[in-house]
Formats: C-alpha cells, structure tokens, sequence
C-alpha cells in the first residue's frame, strides 16, 4: 500500500472512531490508543488523572514498541475494520 493511501487510510479510521458513540471495550480502546501514538509519533506520557489508567497505557505503548509508523497504522485501520465489521 502507498504512503499516500495508508495515511488516508488511517485518517479515515481515525474519524470512524471519533465519531463513534458508544464505549469501547477496554482491550480494543488500549489497543487504539498506543497504536494511534507510534502511528503519530507521539510519545508523550499518558496523561490521565488515574494512576491506573496511566499505568495500562504505559503497558500498551510498551507492548506495541516494536512497531514501525506504517504499522502501527496498518494495526490501527485492522482493528478499526474488525470492531465495525462485527458490530454492523
């Protein structure tokens, strides 16, 4: 897949789960989260008020640091396809 078209991709994934409504299970939301933050680059600390909360995406981040930025994206859009995919 070309750059141009993952990043569209990926965009378009991204919007589908903004604009989504309902909750996320927990796993999937971890999941979205760090492949989100090694598809942008972002390596920031998480920054919720929990302790907790912190604490599994510092473990989700970790788990995914092996991915390069095309993957995490490549991960990203498949997981987005899936969840919808069963829940339509």
């Amino acid at each position: 897949m070309s750059d141009k078209k993952l990043d569209i991709e990926f965009q378009e994934a991204v919007a589908r789960v903004n604009a989504h409504q309902e909750p996320f299970p927990a796993d999937t939301l971890l999941k979205l989260y760090a492949y989100y933050k090694r598809a942008t680059n972002d390596y920031g600390r998480p920054r919720s008020r929990e302790a907790l909360i912190n604490a599994f995406k510092t473990n989700a981040l970790f788990q995914s640091k092996d991915l390069t930025e095309d993957e995490a994206k490549e991960k990203y859009i498949e997981l987005v396809t899936k969840y919808f995919l069963y829940r339509e």
